[in-house]
């Protein structure tokens, strides 16, 4: 018996062709930008989307990596928040800890930017570059983290002082 979810033709093209017509259809719909009752259109625009997906191979094999991933992510946090929900009691609706939603928010956030490094091969690129190994220009490597870090952390808490104080 042949197993249809092994067969290439479903996991390499059917599946991500349809995960990126859904989305894109479904943002068209919601976001009314090619106009109100517009369905036809919105379609035509999915289509098209989907199937230039599927036509290019490197887009196309980065969501096939990705996809696996986000559903491993997905059973980790599920696995947590049942965990969670025994200790804790409700977490529907408003009831979720404020400091949960920003634990997770960063770890998704930092799982979904490894997950896309690693699948895309940019990550590899990221080690060789900032090796210790290299021409021995590692501190203006180290510098150039921190200043990264740095950057982020005053566009993450410098907005957020401001919205406090209004």
């Amino acid at each position: 018996m042949a197993n249809i979810f092994a067969n290439s033709f479903f996991t390499e093209m059917l599946l991500p062709f349809l995960l990126i017509f859904v989305v894109v259809f479904a943002i068209l719909q919601k976001s009314k930008i090619l106009g109100e009752s517009k369905a036809q259109i919105d379609a035509m625009v999915a289509l098209v989307v989907g199937l230039l997906l599927i036509g290019v191979a490197g887009p196309r094999e980065i969501i096939v990596g990705i996809m696996p991933w986000m559903a491993v992510g997905i059973a980790v946090i599920l696995v947590f928040m049942i965990l969670y929900g025994f200790v804790a009691g409700d977490l529907s609706g408003s009831n979720v800890p404020k400091w949960m939603k920003i634990t997770f928010g960063i770890l998704a956030g930092l799982f979904t930017l490894a997950v896309v490094l690693y699948i895309s091969g940019l990550g590899e690129i990221l080690l060789e570059w900032f090796s210790l190994s290299g021409s021995g220009d590692i501190w203006m490597n180290v510098l150039m983290i921190a200043l990264v870090f740095g950057a982020m952390a005053f566009a993450i808490w410098g907005g957020k002082k401001k919205e406090n104080s209004d």
